[in-house]
């Protein structure tokens, strides 16, 4: 890699130099359904038999076979005998004469010979023994086949799948107790600078709180991520260089807040040069702007830069993506959606702009994004306030209320 690259870059073409060579990391783990909740899966899971594994019941109602259909040509009704009950878990296993149903509730499962079942609000019952059908139904109605779900060796969730709770439930359905998956991604992080305290330290003239490793730490969080937190680190070329080395060592990434800027803290970059390849870059993007890429040793670097907003916005667009490729995940990159704005948005054209704002459904359903408040990268309020940012393109100025903006909603970023 390039040690230094003084030209602006896009936020795209960062995007695909970050992941276009990042694979997978290795290491598979077998994992408890019960654990599994959001780990990526390492291998293809193909189903071992049909699914549903038998025809069964849409409905409560009265199953019988098409076959009487087809003598009732143009009659409103249609009466059978009751032969049997069938419930979910107490099949019938009686054979099913012409002219006669049986009662049946739904996912129960639905006897040889019989293919159409009518929902119940459609009979009437004159005595125990006889079903009336008053609406007639279409030949086949309310029947779920075998395997119209899933078939025999079918692969159903593929590899470098994220698991949801549905996910498990579609497991469950096949007996699978146990999924291979890949094991979880181990991320060191911290802080760097003279004027940063511990949350528990008193602060001094010109001290500040670090709030950065709190934001990483609740974002890696949200990935499933095993985390290395490292506390604060001094302006310190001996301090700085030991803790590069020892979170390279336990860690598949590394993750730094502050000094990343153009006359910050030489040192900082004199070791992350000195220890791995790494890139500087300027990005044309607002808040953003400064950010450092590459390795050290085997683990992938990440230097963000100091003020808080600037880094939740950098690590979503960069860092989370990486990551979930080094995950094995498959959908990597920011949802993006349009939303019609409220009120006029400010802007220069000259860098990409992810404004705070809030994404709102109106009553007829359209989706509406106001502003959060103050832009500045250094105010927390309008972060603390704002579901989505507001992209709006380098190349275009400010946007009026009531045209279309494109939107990254903060759910669709964690995913």
């Amino acid at each position: 890699m390039s040690q230094n690259d003084n030209q602006f870059l896009s936020v795209s073409e960062v995007q695909k130099r970050i992941i276009s060579d990042i694979k997978a990391i290795d290491g598979i783990e077998q994992v408890d359904l019960r654990q599994a909740l959001n780990r990526i899966l390492a291998k293809d899971v193909t189903a071992t038999f049909d699914s549903p594994p038998f025809d069964n019941s849409g409905m409560d109602g009265y199953a019988f076979s098409s076959k009487e259909l087809n003598d009732i040509a143009g009659q409103s009704s249609l009466t059978l005998r009751i032969a049997g009950q069938s419930f979910a878990g107490h099949p019938y296993f009686g054979k099913i004469a012409s002219g006669e149903a049986i009662r049946i509730m739904t996912g129960a499962q639905v006897p040889e010979g019989v293919d159409t079942v009518v929902i119940q609000e459609h009979t009437e019952t004159p005595d125990e023994n006889t079903v009336k059908i008053t609406t007639i139904p279409k030949a086949f109605a309310n029947v779920r086949k075998a395997g119209d779900d899933l078939t025999t060796g079918q692969t159903f969730l593929a590899r470098g799948k994220k698991l949801s709770p549905t996910d498990l439930a579609f497991l469950a359905t096949q007996g699978i107790a146990e999924v291979k998956a890949t094991r979880k991604l181990r991320v060191a992080f911290f802080s760097t600078g003279d004027e940063l305290r511990s949350i528990g330290e008193t602060l001094g003239e010109g001290d500040i709180y670090d709030s950065n490793r709190y934001s990483l730490y609740g974002l890696l969080k949200n990935l499933d991520i095993e985390l290395i937190d490292m506390g604060v680190i001094p302006d310190d070329r001996s301090a700085i260089e030991e803790a590069f080395k020892t979170a390279a060592n336990v860690a598949d990434a590394v993750i730094t807040s502050g000094a990343v800027s153009v006359g910050e803290a030489d040192f900082v970059k004199e070791t992350l040069e000195k220890l791995g390849q790494i890139n500087f870059w300027k990005i044309a993007m607002k808040p953003g702007k400064p950010l450092a890429f590459g390795s050290i040793g085997d683990s992938l670097f990440f230097g963000l830069p100091g003020n808080p907003v600037s880094v939740i916005a950098t690590f979503y667009q960069f860092v989370q993506p990486a990551l979930k490729r080094m995950k094995g995940q498959d959908i990597v990159l920011p949802l993006m959606i349009k939303a019609k704005t409220t009120e006029l948005l400010k802007k220069r054209p000259g860098r990409t702009d992810f404004q705070r704002g809030i994404l709102e459904q109106s009553d007829n359903g359209k989706l509406m994004v106001r502003n959060a408040g103050a832009q500045a990268s250094h105010v927390l309020t309008s972060m603390s306030r704002a579901n989505c940012f507001m992209v709006i393109p380098a190349e275009i100025g400010s946007i009026e209320a009531g045209e279309m903006v494109d939107v990254q909603p903060f759910e669709g970023l964690i995913g």
